[in-house]
């Protein structure tokens, strides 16, 4: 006779609570590199005054890094 394999469910790992930073657009597009057009628009932002709350990754630190003139960021509490 065949035995059966039980499985268990795997149940994910909580995660820590993950850290913000919140980013508002000062600054217009027009004028500017087509990458820094792209990439406020990546962060999700297209028009001055805008504001959105990323989880703060290395990626974003970058993105907001080559757009830094253009934007505000405010770190979580």
């Amino acid at each position: 006779m065949a035995e059966e394999k039980k499985t268990t469910k795997k149940v994910p790992a909580k995660k820590a609570a993950a850290k913000t930073v919140t980013v508002t657009q000062t600054g217009s597009p027009i004028g500017r590199q087509g990458y820094q057009r792209a990439t406020l628009i990546g962060l999700g932002l297209n028009k001055i005054g805008r504001t959105k709350t990323l989880e703060d990754t290395p990626s974003v630190r970058g993105m907001i890094r080559k757009v830094s003139h253009l934007v505000r960021v405010e770190e979580a509490a």
